[in-house]
């Protein structure tokens, strides 16, 4: 598949890239915005893994080093990140860029040296032949405006992105991002996946070299608890009676590449649980001293009890686990109030979830529980969660991309070279 002048879509994101044309409703690719390198390789070669060679059967992930062009929500390392597209544009969209224009989403807030490296990366390195930036908020506004018409009358949304790095609640009027009203909590998916690796280790063991592992292991087992004091105490039962407890399988190297959760069906107990203390009863059962004594776990092999809901609390009560940060109701009430209060009731009536971390099962109803109590009475709250919220950020920018008044929008090579980075940061929506 060649591009030909087609729209170059990106979104840049710190855990995951995702790439494609605009127009279409999925990327080609959605694929780890990183490079990696097994710890069996030399230091001095050149078996650097990109994107999708990470994703292959026959990669084994085990303890492999990894470079990240993005840390803390902002592009540091524009070598990796060049490397990552290089991989992205030439074997995957088959794209040639000097053929081509870029719509590429950028990091809200991001400081002028970074734009400027990364106008660079995308006119000298690349030679795209024009540019155009978007924020996150208000392409997902933009998509679910062009799917939910009558939802969006009013143009007036409160996206949550809880991402890789960071977590924004983000007001947007009239696809503009209000920037003054936008509230952060420094939370992402990359922090779940640290606290993760720390529950593992010092409980069972040391993988606190296996990121990509972990992340695999949160992704599949974790979720939102409705009732925390209810679920730690189940999780204190015996392991005969525990309905968390599972397992996960660490990748040996031989017989499997890649790690995998052990039994799929006992990971999904926990869906069939009452919402309500209905098992509180098991409380006062007396088990025996053999009842509470560990299976035995294979040396490739560690069990998530309490963990599998203790690390997405996280972003609902960071103060418990000794950060001091807002939860994210509060978080999300807070960029509310900081807007006028004519559209403070909108607001709270169309909050869009997007984000990898808003995946977890059980996250919007968590949040629509927390938000009630801080929300005015005469005020609804309604919580949308979007179809794929890992890629509706891309699909806004494709939406955008496809609009004809796209052409409009773009900042051209010729007009960077004359003008430089600050015409690529005008405002573009209308």
């Amino acid at each position: 598949m060649t591009g030909g002048s087609r729209v170059v879509v990106i979104d840049n994101g710190g855990g995951l890239l995702k790439a494609g044309f605009g127009g279409d409703k999925d990327p080609i690719a959605v694929v780890p915005n990183c490079i990696a390198k097994s710890p069996g390789s030399n230091a001095n070669s050149k078996k650097w893994l990109a994107a999708d060679q990470l994703q292959a059967q026959d990669v084994d992930v085990t303890g492999m080093t990894l470079r990240r062009p993005i840390d803390r929500g902002y592009l540091i390392n524009t070598e990796v990140q060049r490397e990552v597209w290089e991989r992205v544009l030439r074997s995957l969209l088959q794209v040639d860029p000097t053929n081509s224009s870029l719509l590429l989403v950028e990091p809200q807030f991001n400081p002028p040296g970074l734009q400027h490296a990364t106008d660079e990366l995308v006119f000298e390195e690349f030679g795209f032949n024009s540019l155009c930036v978007a924020d996150a908020p208000s392409l997902v506004h933009l998509y679910e405006a062009s799917r939910q018409p009558s939802l969006f009358h009013t143009q007036c949304s409160l996206v949550v992105d809880c991402g890789f790095s960071f977590t924004h609640a983000s007001p947007v009027l009239q696809n503009f991002t209000l920037n003054y009203a936008v509230r952060r909590m420094d939370l992402g998916g990359k922090a779940l996946t640290n606290y993760l690796k720390e529950l593992v280790s010092y409980r069972s063991l040391n993988v606190m070299d296996e990121t990509l592992l972990i992340d695999d292991a949160k992704e599949k087992l974790c979720f939102v608890s409705l009732d925390v004091p209810r679920d730690l105490r189940l999780a204190s039962l015996s392991f005969k009676d525990n309905p968390f407890r599972c397992s996960y399988i660490l990748p040996d190297g031989i017989t499997y590449k890649k790690g995998f959760v052990k039994d799929l069906d006992e990971a999904r107990r926990y869906c069939s649980l009452p919402v309500e203390g209905e098992l509180d009863k098991k409380d006062g059962d007396s088990d025996t001293v053999k009842d509470r004594k560990k299976p035995e776990l294979s040396q490739n092999e560690f069990a998530l009890t309490n963990e599998r809901f203790l690390v997405p609390e996280m972003l609902f009560h960071p103060i418990d686990l000794g950060m001091n940060q807002a939860g994210l109701a509060e978080c999300i009430v807070r960029a509310a109030q900081a807007c006028h209060p004519y559209i403070q009731p909108v607001l709270y009536q169309s909050i869009i979830l997007t984000g990898g971390s808003t995946l977890f099962p059980r996250f919007a109803e968590r949040l629509q529980r927390e938000l009630r109590p801080l929300v005015p009475e005469e005020y609804q709250v309604k919580i949308i969660s979007q179809e794929n919220p890992i890629l509706g950020v891309w699909r806004g920018g494709s939406v955008l991309a496809s609009s004809p008044d796209f052409g409009s929008m773009c900042v051209t090579k010729s007009e960077y070279e004359e003008m430089g980075s600050a015409r690529c940061r005008r405002r573009f929506f209308h």
